[in-house]
């Protein structure tokens, strides 16, 4: 099939297809993974202001060193997202670049092969349960698989999460190695009753629980939003996605406190980062 490449039988007998590069380019193109995504100018630039006032509810648990007005975010964004540089440019539909967007994927896949080459402990996290569980959670498995250890720690842990409606009470909960919200009582499988949130206080409380257990400590921080930003803030090596209006990953990528951050859309259909997830196993060796 053109575009796609066959990776040799994997450890349950089946073949792996892998998108090459340019695929996966025209992939994110006709998904919306990246160029025009849902993403408006008004919504990227209503973020960029409220992170340029420090509001809590966007810099995602991150403290920033540089002052970071509405401009040198725009600028940032341009040139890591590929959004336009144009302070000017103030209504439409927002574009990251398919390139950038690749070149983050290649380099978020690095960071997955030096943690498999040391065995290291990893932890994942994801406030975007609804789309991105199964991208993580097959990540999860390569790296168990190769003989990594991926935490769960504070199963079950309280943790108050501040809402437009007020505070909620939800849990940490597992599946498959990704941890995510629950509201208390909410055991049904997969994701179904997960919470959405860009909250850094799960990632907060899943470091104290292994803290408090004895359990390792993370080498990686594997996750969005909150997961990535609160981790990073706290000396721990972070990556994971970014859309355009998440201009606080990008920030922390910066200052040197996210390893790497992925432009893309994180709000697509779960089965379109599919492709995405083959890709960034089969760069990271992990593919087998």
């Amino acid at each position: 099939m053109p575009g796609f490449r066959e990776r040799g039988a994997g450890r349950r007998g089946s073949i792996v297809a892998v998108l090459s590069r340019g695929a996966l380019r025209a992939h994110l193109l006709a998904v919306g993974l990246a160029g025009p995504v849902a993403m408006s100018r008004e919504e990227s630039l209503r973020t960029y202001r409220l992170f340029a006032a420090r509001d809590p509810r966007v810099t995602l648990g991150l403290d920033p060193e540089g002052a970071w007005g509405e401009r040198e975010l725009i600028a940032l964004m341009a040139d890591r997202c590929g959004v336009s540089g144009d302070p000017g440019r103030v209504s439409g539909q927002e574009v990251i670049d398919p390139e950038r967007t690749l070149d983050g994927l290649d380099a978020f896949a690095g960071r997955l092969a030096a943690v498999a080459e040391r065995r290291g402990t990893v932890l994942f996290g994801t406030g975007h349960p609804h789309r991105l569980l199964g991208f993580y959670a097959a990540l999860a498995d390569a790296l168990s698989a190769a003989g990594c250890l991926v935490l769960t720690p504070a199963q079950g842990r309280c943790v108050d999460i501040t809402t437009r409606f007020g505070v909620r009470m939800c849990t940490i909960d597992y599946v498959r190695g990704v941890a995510m919200l629950r509201t208390p009582g909410a055991r049904v499988a997969g994701s179904e009753s997960a919470v959405h949130t860009h909250s850094p206080l799960p990632v907060r409380a899943a470091l104290e629980g292994a803290a408090e257990s004895g359990t390792p400590l993370p080498e990686l921080v594997v996750g969005g939003h909150g997961w990535v930003c609160g981790a990073g803030q706290l000396g721990f090596e972070a990556i994971g996605p970014a859309d355009a209006d998440d201009p606080a990953l990008f920030v922390g990528e910066a200052e040197g406190r996210v390893s790497v951050t992925v432009p893309l859309d994180d709000a697509v259909h779960s089965a379109y980062y599919r492709p995405l997830t083959r890709y960034v196993l089969n760069r990271a060796c992990l593919s087998r």
